[in-house]
């Protein structure tokens, strides 16, 4: 969950909420930071990333959008300290007798949870450097889940970025599904797809059989059976390339 590598071209230098100096205390207004996160975090839950701007955000705290410029200089630090909220509400098992494979996959539905209950947060991952305090302390934790694997440096790291990106990848195309079709189950689309599903037949007659035979069970069940599917192929992958 690192930011991306940038050009070594001269661009613009990276910037980031938890390294600018904070302001003199003498000169803080009466609304906190937290208090700006807290409202922020109510509008992207309710509404989404296109749903914040500081001058919505400062009408939903009473206050003009220079108290907020106060805390963060932009909406770009407004998100960071609102994803490093979200972060605070994951947990990462301490590898116990299921080893650092029960630990990390612990970790993997943590934070597929976290997503589900935060959609807004899969596409800033990867936009900034996870510094923040829970930040750190969620990746701290990981690498406290991968002990007994053997993995250090390198290796490491591209273990930690393969759980990361597999679930922000499926978690966040599970919310987005959920966000758009709500609680439509598997035999609400059957019958919608019905018709159609009969005309591709003859044309597909091997995905139709397969849509069927998928769509008619529990939509739930499905996701589920999907998401473990997947993260056993991505640690079985891990412990593959495990040395010694």
């Amino acid at each position: 969950m690192a930011a991306k590598a940038g050009k070594a071209d001269g661009g613009k230098p990276p910037e980031s909420v938890w390294v600018r100096p904070p302001r003199a205390k003498r000169e803080q207004p009466t609304l906190t930071r937290d208090q700006i996160v807290d409202a922020a975090l109510e509008l992207l839950d309710a509404e989404g990333l296109d749903g914040l701007s500081m001058r919505r955000l400062g009408t939903r705290l009473n206050s003009g959008a220079t108290t907020v410029y106060w805390h963060v200089a932009n909406k770009d630090e407004l998100l960071e300290l609102a994803l490093d909220r979200a972060m605070g509400e994951v947990c990462v098992p301490r590898p116990d007798a299921g080893g650092w494979r029960a630990a990390v996959a612990g970790y993997a539905r943590d934070l597929r949870a976290m997503i589900h209950r935060h959609p807004w947060t899969v596409p800033l991952f990867g936009a900034q450097p996870m510094i923040g305090p829970n930040a750190t302390r969620v990746l701290d934790e990981v690498i406290g889940a991968f002990d007994g694997a053997g993995l250090t440096g390198p290796d490491l790291d591209n273990a930690m970025s393969l759980i990361a990106d597999y679930v922000i990848g499926a978690a966040g195309s599970e919310a987005s599904w959920q966000g758009a079709h709500g609680a439509a189950t598997g035999e609400d689309w059957m019958q919608t797809l019905g018709p159609y599903l009969a005309e591709t037949a003859e044309r597909h007659p091997r995905l139709t059989a397969h849509i069927r035979e998928v769509w008619t069970r529990e939509t739930a069940d499905v996701v589920e059976q999907r998401f473990d599917y997947g993260l056993s192929c991505v640690l079985d992958g891990i412990a593959a390339r495990l040395p010694g």
